[in-house]
């Protein structure tokens, strides 16, 4: 055990500062934020700050004088106890300390009982940043884990490598590349499917009423994630649906409406429903888009700090018929711009009750590429109500069918509402 001990003592060393020093922060917030912690849905103000999200670098000095972690910080004994004995007689293989380390930092976040604080490893931090810059390299799919084991495709781009190649909404990818990933984490099947430009990949593919699985071989791109969709419907009526709050969430909602706008849209009806957040400015600039002035949120933080974000005048959509369509699964960034167009009597919100996320996310990337998503404050609507746990509530409320049907029920009422000012 000696030999163990001496063979990490530097590692060791940085260890502690590094569990210390995230340990004091994290600590820290709480303390402070107490009364100002909650939500339930992640967003970015994601996520990737979560009504917001704003990122920040986090470097620790790191020291070899233990002294110096001793005292008030934190008492560090029974950790390496623990760490030493387990190095010492577990039975098993042990992890690598890498992994070992991950593991403690998930255990320390997951006892803040916060589901939005969070530890991002590297390499699922390296695809939250660069879906957080609206664009990457890969197929052009929308997909989520396959109940089965896999990955479900639920959507594809309009035009994309994945749409060009013959891939279906609907189809189950069970390997890459020939590397079964039926037992991989969804973060780990992206890393193989993803890649550089004018590569190609090879997806095996289980889709439904074929009995075999078969290859497609698909040659990736640079793709923009298409986060906003916009048709003209009847009635001069316009439709947009945003999908996410990215960092090119308000330029690219604000290119459909001026072109809905254009095309002779005599009322908008602006579809939030499903979508989870994202950056905190970009629902301020979404919103400020439809409000000539007024309030558009408050926010109270972990240093008892209070700001106000207001509209300014000055935009071209000002003024249009509003419709807002919310749902159960919009969330976080979604809910700031329901609640300023509801408490500002802007516009009417129609659908579901939405999802109750009120919390605000600091993004620290680490030393190492990982990502600490710490929640540091709370958001109120403009009429200084929290809706945490509660969510935005509709002015209309039409509820989702509970089976898939072809109807959209909430869009149609949205239209009804226009059509017949009521």
């Amino acid at each position: 055990m000696s030999e163990i001990q001496s063979n990490n003592g530097e590692f060791k060393t940085a260890l502690r500062a590094v569990l210390l020093i995230l340990g004091l922060v994290i600590v820290s917030l709480v303390i402070f934020s107490a009364g100002f912690t909650a939500g339930s849905m992640y967003t970015s103000l994601q996520a990737p700050a979560s009504s917001g999200e704003q990122e920040l670098s986090y470097s620790p000095l790191l020291t070899n004088d233990n002294d110096q972690l001793s005292g008030d910080q934190a008492d560090m004994t029974v950790f390496w106890e623990a760490w030493d004995t387990i190095e010492d007689r577990f039975y098993y293989d042990i992890p690598s300390e890498e992994e070992r380390v991950q593991g403690a930092i998930y255990g320390l976040v997951g006892s803040l009982g916060d589901p939005y604080t969070a530890y991002i490893p590297p390499d699922a931090a390296q695809i939250i940043n660069e879906d957080s810059t609206g664009s990457y390299e890969g197929i052009g799919a929308f997909v989520e884990d396959a109940p089965g084991g896999g990955v479900y495709i639920f959507r594809v781009f309009e035009g994309g490598p994945a749409e060009e190649a013959g891939l279906l909404a609907g189809d189950i990818v069970i390997a890459v590349d020939g590397v079964d990933i039926s037992q991989k984490y969804l973060r780990e099947s992206l890393l193989l499917i993803r890649g550089p430009a004018d590569t190609q990949v090879v997806l095996t593919v289980y889709r439904e009423g074929i009995e075999a699985p078969f290859d497609v071989e698909v040659t990736r791109a640079r793709l923009e994630i298409p986060i906003v969709e916009s048709r003209m419907l009847d009635d001069n009526i316009g439709y947009v649906a945003l999908y996410e709050f990215n960092a090119r969430a308000s330029s690219r909602l604000r290119e459909e409406v001026e072109g809905l706008m254009d095309n002779g849209a005599e009322s908008i009806i602006f579809d939030l429903r499903d979508n989870p957040g994202g950056f905190l400015d970009e629902s301020v600039s979404v919103a400020d888009m439809f409000l000539q002035d007024g309030l558009i949120l408050i926010q109270r933080d972990v240093d008892g700090q209070e700001r106000e974000f207001r509209a300014t005048n000055g935009d071209f959509a000002e003024s249009i018929p509003l419709v807002v369509l919310i749902n159960r699964n919009s969330a976080s960034a979604s809910e700031i711009v329901a609640a300023a167009i509801k408490d500002n009597d802007r516009g009417t919100l129609i659908g579901e009750t939405s999802f109750g996320k009120g919390s605000v996310q600091i993004q620290y990337n680490l030393s190492d590429g990982s990502l600490l998503r710490v929640t540091y404050a709370n958001w109120y609507t403009p009429n200084d109500v929290s809706i945490t746990g509660n969510g935005v509530e509709p002015d209309i409320i039409v509820e989702s069918p509970l089976e898939p049907t072809e109807d959209d029920v909430q869009l149609e009422r949205a239209i009804e509402f226009l059509t017949n000012e009521q």
